[in-house]
């Protein structure tokens, strides 16, 4: 991987990506894709929120009533991720995980029917394609649910990704174009004659660029130097998430994605190919904390057992929480802002990985054209004020 230390524009660029995640890494390798010199400010480019992500692709299980215009930019993403991941693994010439399995949302009880009666209402209005099953019908389609089923929604165009291997490819694709790697944090946007130039980072090294832009993930709103109107209101939501696998004696366990609100609680069951089975997620407003909790880890088992019986026959090999970067409407904050050469790719909450593409695109574009394309104009940092920000604990910035 290049970093700042082989030559390659050291102390100069295009575009400075402030923030090594999955909207960091998507937005430099377009950028670089287009010819710009594009570097990239991170200790640890792939981690952040994607390294504990289920990766489902649910633009339609996961409507929410007074989001129909994110719902169109969610749409509009998911519809590029077959090329876009065929052009990824070409680029980098590694897998993605990316599977068109399918989604299958259940309700457990008289409540849970009722709501997702009103959720494939909600579908239909907005005029995308979900299927009603009864109780025999969902567990005809998945052996292993709960004989307790009511009826649930098939929606076949809501696919997965595995994040892990998303972000290593993107790391790769980075790296095959030319984006340098600067491994240290950026603490303060440099501002020169009233425009973004660059960034210093905590080792002191000055980073000059003619364009920046800060993906920091929830961290986004902690950077030095931005005006204070200016800064992204992000917040950090914590999110727990378990990982079990499936031994090849009780294969197969389940074909595609399984979710359902159980006691007023969101949960997903999201199968890889490899036999591993991703179970999640809480969200919790706490903060900067990401501490794995007994409880956590309990309430995701007994919801998920409630759902799937048979999960507690299975290993868990890994908990794990991190920190979605949510924003005042739960959508994206997204391309130029009013400080001249400063562009935002963060607040994507729990669409992150879904958005990858379409993020990536609209950035490109941003940058090279100081416009956002159509589809991404409802979601300019610029229909925000300045919020206040969380401060952090020292060790998520040593």
């Amino acid at each position: 991987m290049q970093s700042s230390q082989n030559g390659a524009i050291p102390h100069g660029s295009d575009v400075l990506v402030v923030g090594g995640g999955i909207i960091g890494l998507v937005t430099a390798w377009r950028a670089a894709q287009r010819g710009m010199r594009t570097a990239l400010a991170d200790p640890a480019p792939g981690g952040g929120a994607a390294q504990v992500a289920a990766g489902m692709l649910a633009a339609v299980t996961e409507l929410h009533y007074g989001e129909e215009t994110l719902l169109g930019l969610n749409l509009a993403s998911a519809r590029r991720y077959p090329d876009f991941v065929a052009e990824l693994e070409q680029a980098s010439g590694l897998g993605t995980g990316y599977r068109a399995c399918g989604t299958l949302a259940v309700a457990l009880d008289a409540d849970d029917r009722a709501h997702l009666r009103e959720l494939h209402a909600l579908q239909q209005r907005s005029g995308l394609d979900s299927q009603w099953l009864t109780g025999r019908e969902c567990r005809r389609l998945e052996p292993m649910l709960a004989p307790g089923v009511r009826g649930g929604l098939r929606v076949d165009g809501d696919h997965q990704i595995d994040p892990r291997r998303l972000t290593r490819a993107l790391l790769t694709a980075c790296e095959r174009a030319g984006v340098v790697f600067h491994r240290a944090w950026a603490e303060r946007l440099s501002v020169v004659r009233e425009r973004a130039a660059g960034a210093v980072l905590a080792d002191g090294t000055e980073l000059a660029a003619d364009q920046v832009v800060l993906a920091g993930g929830s961290l986004s709103g902690r950077l030095a130097g931005v005006p204070e109107e200016l800064r992204p209101p992000v917040r950090p939501v914590k999110g727990q998430v378990l990982r079990l696998t499936v031994p090849p004696a009780y294969a197969p366990f389940l074909s595609r994605t399984v979710r359902a609100v159980v006691r007023g609680s969101h949960v997903y069951l999201v199968p890889r190919a490899d036999g591993e089975l991703v179970v999640g997620a809480t969200s919790e407003e706490l903060g900067w904390d990401t501490t794995v909790t007994a409880g956590g880890v309990y309430e995701l088992l007994r919801d998920a057992h409630e759902l799937v019986p048979g999960i507690t026959e299975l290993p868990l090999t890994e908990t794990r929480a991190g920190l979605r970067p949510g924003s005042p409407d739960n959508a994206p904050l997204l391309g130029p802002t009013a400080l001249p050469g400063l562009h935002l790719a963060t607040g994507h909450y729990r669409n992150g990985v879904l958005l990858t593409p379409v993020t990536g695109d609209a950035l490109a574009h941003a940058l090279a054209t100081g416009e956002l394309p159509d589809e991404a104009r409802p979601f300019t940092p610029r229909r925000f004020t300045s919020a206040p920000v969380e401060s952090v604990p020292q060790e998520l910035t040593a």
